[in-house]
């Protein structure tokens, strides 16, 4: 499948999310939210009934000191597997770039955290989400916040014009990463910071899931893996590279984002058992860099 259907893929998934969201099946833990964990191979119900295996990915990523002052169709919209803005350490006056920014809610929350004289940016590909991010904003009235349209593989901002940039679990989901790095690297500000939640592996991983669209729009089928996440940060000009693991999921957790697609849950949830991770990836551009 070519990268045209994947990003048309993970763009008509998203998109429903939001549209049940926004259609106001959102108060309860069966209504939007479990609708979000259809797209990303959990649900918020299933979750209730079996917490320890269920929305392995998706579940417990934010305090609700947090939260609590955020409009509730931001957090429901939620779909990431961590929490980069608690891990990205941005300080008061920065500009920060969310790649991939859905519902808002990094966004949201970078804004509180870079202050009236700071900038956060969101930039989504899915207009449903846009719109949804926007309303969030007004919501919660976020004056320093600007939602873009645009792909990830090419941001719409200059060179050397943002201080950090963070991500929640969709670097994975592109098919050009190479060029989503070498775009992040471009948009940094020399000595600029890369902080992004993401899935990671680590050794081999099934073929079989590797090629599962649906588990592609879920992040795992397109998670890289450590050492290839490295080497390509590298290749983009990137220093100071760490992978951080977050979150381990165990053999409990496949058979929870297994399930459903027609794949072989007991045979398959064996074979990645401890393979994939949640984790926080820094780099840094260096101080002297050129674009």
């Amino acid at each position: 499948m070519n990268e045209a259907s994947i990003k048309d893929i993970v763009r008509d998934k998203y998109a429903e999310a939001a549209r049940r969201v926004t259609a106001g099946d959102g108060g309860a833990c069966c209504g939007a939210e479990a609708a979000l964990g259809d797209v990303i191979g959990g649900s918020c119900c299933g979750a209730k009934a079996a917490p320890a295996g269920a929305n392995a990915i998706t579940s417990n990523l934010y305090d609700a000191g947090e939260t609590n002052a955020l409009p509730e169709a931001a957090v429901l919209a939620s779909l990431g597997c961590g929490n980069p803005t608690a891990l990205a350490e941005l300080k008061p006056g920065e500009t920060v770039l969310d790649l991939g920014s859905g519902g808002g809610i990094d966004v949201l929350l970078s804004a509180r955290r870079v202050g009236p004289k700071g900038k956060a940016y969101g930039l989504d590909m899915t207009d449903e989400m846009l719109a949804l991010a926007r309303d969030n904003q007004r919501k919660a009235g976020a004056t320093n916040v600007e939602f873009l349209k645009g792909e990830i593989e090419a941001i719409p901002l200059p060179d050397n014009s943002v201080d950090v940039i963070i991500s929640n679990c969709v670097i994975n989901l592109s098919a050009d990463k190479d060029r989503v790095l070498r775009e992040a690297f471009r948009v940094l500000k020399p000595g600029g910071r890369f902080a992004v939640s993401d899935v990671v592996t680590r050794g081999d991983v099934p073929e079989q899931v590797r090629k599962d669209m649906l588990l592609w729009v879920g992040c795992i089928a397109g998670a890289l893996e450590e050492s290839d996440y490295r080497a390509k940060l590298a290749a983009a000009g990137f220093e100071a590279i760490g992978v951080e693991p977050t979150r381990v999921y165990k053999v409990e957790d496949a058979r929870e984002f297994l399930a459903g697609k027609g794949l072989d849950v007991d045979a398959l949830a064996q074979q990645v058992d401890g393979k994939f991770m949640s984790a926080f990836v820094r780099a840094a551009k260096p101080k002297a860099a050129a674009n």
